[in-house]
């Protein structure tokens, strides 16, 4: 049975608010709907939260659910590796969709950071991460797909995950099984995890999913008492899809 990654890595949203207006942002309407902020297009820091990662009990945590890594300021980064750092039982995840807007050097061996692709044209951004950005860890989201990502250079990537789109638009929007095969073979051919988002299954069939996770963050999972059976990357390397 696929499982959800929100049951795995929880959201903590240090910020909240983005400037890129992208038109499918369930950020905004979640927003919007509670009343969470008055512009979302202006970041704002919610400085309490981060007591969250002192924490004892481990945790996978996104920081980037409701803003992106581009308009974070950099105080409110500082603030958030000097947490991470002492207290490492915790792997945290940034996302950007404007890597080029970045300029960060951390050594942090529990922070993630990745950029999030949803068609061919966007490849640029993952290749301007790795310039901009000097870290131990790397990841891509790919997600929604709106089109074929094609052949995609993952050298030095250390986890992708794949998805396509959900809510209001998920009817206006289809991701092709191809797609998602061709991204899920080149990872595994670098022997990279890939997890595959539970709202592929009626895409692709639940026996055709998969559901990698890198080890350190199924070390915090084992730590915080909650194992999870997934296959590894090298196992993963066996995987083909069923036909349809």
């Amino acid at each position: 049975m696929s499982k959800c990654i929100k049951d795995l890595i929880k959201n903590l949203n240090l910020v909240i608010g983005c400037p890129i207006g992208c038109d499918y942002c369930y950020a905004r309407n979640n927003c919007r709907r509670f009343h969470i902020t008055d512009d979302f297009s202006k970041p704002e820091y919610y400085e309490q939260k981060i007591k969250i990662l002192e924490r004892e009990k481990p945790g996978n945590w996104l920081l980037t659910g409701m803003s992106d890594l581009c308009a974070w300021k950099d105080e409110w980064l500082q603030a958030a590796f000097q947490k991470l750092k002492e207290n490492p039982q915790h792997e945290a995840i940034f996302l950007s969709k404007r890597p080029d807007l970045l300029k960060i050097d951390t050594d942090l061996p529990n922070a993630w950071f990745g950029v999030t692709i949803t068609r061919k044209s966007d490849l640029w951004r993952l290749q301007v991460l790795k310039k901009n950005v000097k870290a131990r860890h790397f990841h891509v989201t790919f997600e929604p797909l709106f089109d074929d990502p094609g052949e995609v250079d993952l050298t030095g990537i250390d986890w992708i995950v794949v998805g396509t789109m959900t809510g209001a638009m998920k009817k206006k929007v289809h991701t092709e099984p191809a797609w998602a095969y061709g991204l899920t073979e080149q990872a595994h051919a670098l022997e990279i995890p890939v997890f595959m988002k539970e709202d592929l299954v009626p895409i692709i069939g639940e026996e055709n999913m998969v559901q990698e996770l890198p080890d350190a963050f199924n070390k915090v999972l084992e730590g915080a008492g909650r194992p999870v059976d997934v296959r590894s990357a090298r196992t993963g390397m066996e995987w083909r899809p069923e036909k349809c």
